[in-house]
């Protein structure tokens, strides 16, 4: 099989958050600019709000198949990097080499 390229998004929740935590994710909001910094990357792309329930991971992948369990391993490695307890991840993932490219129709 050849290799593939995968936006993987994946998405959960934070899980009984401590106070230091809180503050620490809130100060790592400041300065964060959605447009210029959440989108899909090699490097991967950790969201959040201020409410501190709901997250996502974004990120680009190369394989040859089960990008939704790397995709997976790397937003958890993101978060225990955090240091942060989480629930409920599900992986969305779209296989950009499959996707059809629909070209506008020319007038004339």
């Amino acid at each position: 099989m050849a290799e593939h390229t995968y936006r993987v998004l994946v998405r959960g929740r934070f899980a009984e958050l401590t106070d230091e935590q809180r503050v620490a994710l809130k100060e790592r909001l400041e300065g964060f600019d959605f447009l210029r910094d959440a989108g899909f990357s090699e490097d991967g792309a950790l969201t959040y709000d201020e409410k501190l329930d709901f997250f996502s991971y974004r990120v680009i992948l190369t394989a040859e198949e089960k990008a939704d369990e790397a995709g997976l391993r790397r937003a958890s490695a993101a978060l225990d990097a955090l240091g942060v307890d989480f629930r409920g991840l599900k992986a969305k993932v779209t296989d950009m080499d499959e996707m059809k490219v629909n070209r506008p129709k020319r007038l004339g």
